[in-house]
């Protein structure tokens, strides 16, 4: 299974970038992973990514259902156990997504009932799907 983070605008704080990149690559031992920072959420841009019909849309939304950790991990056990191709998830800026993007997400997911920067949400989440990795394989950082 394939994760893709799609995110509007740059992550710009070095130290949250290091944060992100960090994330990422420990992820990579898990599935691959690609990250893409969209400049505007035009429908162009969008089209652009190419998302296939086999994509599982997740949109970072604080109205969606929020999971614990251990919920997390079963949801992300799940999707990889039913062989989904891939898990887009949709990280917007601080104005969110289009309203046509936020309609085509599948799922709908809260990181918090929190508010906190867009950029240090995009963070959380790539925490949140390492810790969810290494929840079912069995690994000590959860811990």
């Amino acid at each position: 299974m394939k994760i893709r983070f799609i995110m509007l605008g740059k992550t710009r704080r070095t130290e949250i970038r290091a944060l992100l990149d960090d994330y990422v690559s420990r992820i990579r031992h898990y599935a691959p992973i690609e990250v893409s920072e969209l400049r505007e959420s035009s429908a162009a841009a969008l089209r652009k990514l190419k998302l296939g019909p086999a994509s599982i849309l997740v949109l970072l939304d604080p109205a969606g259902k929020i999971l614990t950790t251990p919920q997390f991990a079963r949801w992300l056990g799940n999707h990889r156990d039913s062989a989904s191709r891939e898990l887009v998830f949709l990280c917007g800026d601080a104005d969110g997504f289009p309203a046509d993007l936020r309609s085509a997400a599948r799922e709908k997911i809260s990181l918090s009932p929190l508010t906190m920067p867009h950029e240090f949400a995009r963070v959380l989440l790539a925490e949140q799907l390492y810790r969810g990795f290494t929840i079912l394989h069995g690994h000590p950082y959860s811990r």
